[in-house]
């Protein structure tokens, strides 16, 4: 059993609730993979998390969390993942140790809560999860009770450490295509940190059953596993630089084109498309490549 040691005591009530909501109870929650437990830390009107994807310049992160909902699929998906792995060591102490929040900034019933994440997981095939960012969070104290307004996450710890010289991904100056062209690159220069490559997705749920009869519902959601499975290796589809496509009929590429354009940000992946048997009733499978800062 994890003990937990509240750095505040009782004498600082304001800053033991802080503690108690954003390390015990986070961390009991993420393991026991129990969003209900936390559900009541949040406040959903305005609620807001921006993700720094591990970069310390503001142009290059992301509004991933416009609202609580998609603040809590992500936080279900990742939970679900992590408790998935067959770790060597103790999980929930390992997130324990690596964790520190000390600094809590109040001014009345607003809160800038700064933690700390330095640590690893030792899991049973004999590979280590590191664990190092950091994460503002903006917190408000209502009828007495301290919730999450909002957060900046991922943040790189230390800051300025991770600043990459360049691009991940660039589209060089000089390359062209023809007018005809649809959404994606002709050619990327690459810089990863580390490749991310998925297999082939498919609009398919984790019963195995096929989910849409259209083109455009089976885009959606083999784009959502596409997505779900670059998240659990740390990645995103804004790191995404390779797309390979399967159509079981190249005549639903204008309309798979429509749902495909508004799932990647410029500069858009390079791509090729094919017409092709696919398995069961499939009407498209798509692969990626990734980087992963």
């Amino acid at each position: 059993m994890n003990q937990y040691n509240n750095p505040f005591n009782q004498h600082d009530p304001d800053r033991y609730d802080i503690w108690e909501m954003l390390v015990k109870r986070d961390i009991e929650a993420f393991i026991n993979n129990d969003w209900e437990e936390v559900a009541g830390d949040f406040i959903e009107e305005g609620f807001m998390g921006i993700d720094a994807r591990s970069l310390s310049n503001p142009d290059s992160w992301n509004l991933s969390f416009p609202d609580l909902k998609s603040y809590r699929q992500f936080w279900l998906d990742q939970a679900a993942n992590f408790t998935g792995i067959d770790w060597e060591d103790d999980p929930g102490e390992k997130l324990y140790e690596a964790t520190t929040l000390r600094d809590i900034d109040i001014s009345k019933n607003s809160a800038l809560v700064h933690k700390k994440f330095d640590g690893a997981i030792r899991k049973k095939n004999g590979y280590t999860e590191r664990l190092n960012w950091q994460t503002l969070y903006r917190c408000r104290k209502i009828d007495g009770q301290w919730k999450i307004a909002g957060f900046t996450a991922f943040l790189p710890h230390p800051m300025g450490k991770d600043v990459p010289s360049r691009p991940p991904v660039e589209l060089p100056e000089n390359a062209s295509q023809h007018v005809t062209a649809g959404p994606y690159s002709p050619v990327l220069k690459i810089n990863p940190g580390q490749l991310v490559v998925i297999s082939g997705q498919a609009a398919i749920n984790q019963a195995g059953e096929t989910i849409g009869d259209t083109i455009e519902e089976q885009t959606k959601l083999t784009l959502e596993n596409c997505r779900k499975q670059l998240e659990s290796a740390g990645s995103s589809l804004d790191e995404v630089f390779k797309v390979n496509v399967y159509l079981k009929d190249i005549s639903h590429w204008p309309r798979f084109n429509v749902i495909y354009k508004d799932y990647f940000t410029k500069p858009l992946p390079v791509r090729a498309v094919v017409e092709t048997g696919l398995l069961y009733n499939f009407l498209v499978e798509i692969e990626l490549w990734a980087v992963r800062k």
